[in-house]
């Protein structure tokens, strides 16, 4: 069912220009951004309408400079409630301590933690919390028999690793080569608000160093296959569940290796199904096995192959990465 909102809605979540690439801070520390970090992030709550309460979500992304923009869902955040029904956008900017959507009809302001949508009478008719998500398989611990690539204290599973505060950094493969697999690791982007697209928090996870799993702040953006939870250059996941950046994020995949006859030919294409955060993004999706996705470091064939990070120059980190052979 199409619903009528109003105005105050539709002025948080109207159109945004597409912004040019800009340079700026990058921030590792969630204890040291920016000031407009703390607007930056989820809301959700329901508003008032002529055909009653409706619950909605909106993700606040920073711009930089004081800079935002909202994306609104009816239903509720992706993955919490949303219906799938067209979003609506908006552009904001920070005025005397307070991130103001504005149009003549009404406007939404955002102050410490609260949402208000306000109509254009002045009268509110909604206010939305801000909630912070998490993975309800973040810290999930190795099974027996896992094999544990990296916990913190060892970085010995993987090739040439650097370890920063406990954390792994971007650009390794792990020691070992696998074929068919499940992988359970958790990631965290950087903040970067005056980068877009892909200078923003890049990365990749590539299993059997062939296919991409993408990583990359794809806070409150479309959802496409080159975006966070995509498998780059094959398929674009069934919804964007990437969380805000400096939030830890987990991926949880099953992979079943292709099958190839003695002269290396093709038998059974590859096939992986993902969940991001704990929801469901691709299921049995077959990958191509007669080639690897973008910028892989192992081409596609029979051999096993190593789980690779991806080093894109961003500062992406990883954590509690373990893998379940399977047989």
């Amino acid at each position: 069912m199409l619903i009528r909102l109003p105005f105050a809605v539709i002025a948080l979540l109207a159109c945004v220009s597409t912004a040019a690439f800009a340079k700026g801070p990058v921030y590792t520390d969630p204890t040291k951004t920016d000031a407009d970090f703390a607007f930056q992030g989820e809301y959700t709550g329901e508003i008032t309408t002529d055909d009653g309460p409706v619950k909605i979500g909106v993700q606040v992304i920073a711009l930089g400079d004081g800079k935002f923009h909202a994306v609104g869902y009816i239903g509720g955040l992706p993955g919490d409630g949303y219906s799938g029904e067209p979003k609506v956008e908006a552009d904001g900017e920070l005025q005397d301590g307070a991130v103001v959507f504005r149009k003549d009809e009404g406007r939404g302001v955002v102050r410490d933690g609260v949402l208000k949508l306000i109509g254009g009478d002045g009268n509110e008719i909604g206010q939305l919390n801000k909630v912070e998500r998490k993975s309800e398989t973040l810290g999930a611990k190795p099974p027996q028999g896992a094999i544990v690539l990296f916990d913190g204290k060892s970085a010995d599973g993987f090739k040439n690793a650097k370890v920063e505060d406990g954390l792994l950094v971007q650009g390794t493969a792990s020691k070992q080569n696998f074929g068919s697999q499940q992988v359970h690791l958790e990631f965290r982007t950087p903040y970067a608000p005056n980068e877009r697209g892909q200078g923003r928090g890049n990365s990749g996870v590539y299993l059997q160093g062939r296919y991409e799993v993408q990583v990359l702040d794809s806070f409150g953006l479309s959802g496409e296959q080159n975006e966070c939870g995509g498998l780059y250059s094959v398929a674009k996941p069934k919804v964007n569940m990437c969380f805000p950046p400096l939030t830890w994020q987990t991926y949880d995949i099953d992979y079943t290796a292709g099958q190839f006859d003695a002269n290396g030919k093709v038998v059974k294409n590859p096939r992986v199904t993902v969940r991001h955060n704990g929801v469901l993004i691709h299921d049995d999706v077959e990958l191509p096995g007669e080639r690897n996705t973008t910028a892989a470091p192992v081409k596609a064939g029979p051999e096993d192959g190593p789980l690779y990070l991806q080093d894109h120059g961003n500062p992406v980190r990883y954590r509690n990465i373990w893998v379940v052979e399977k047989k």
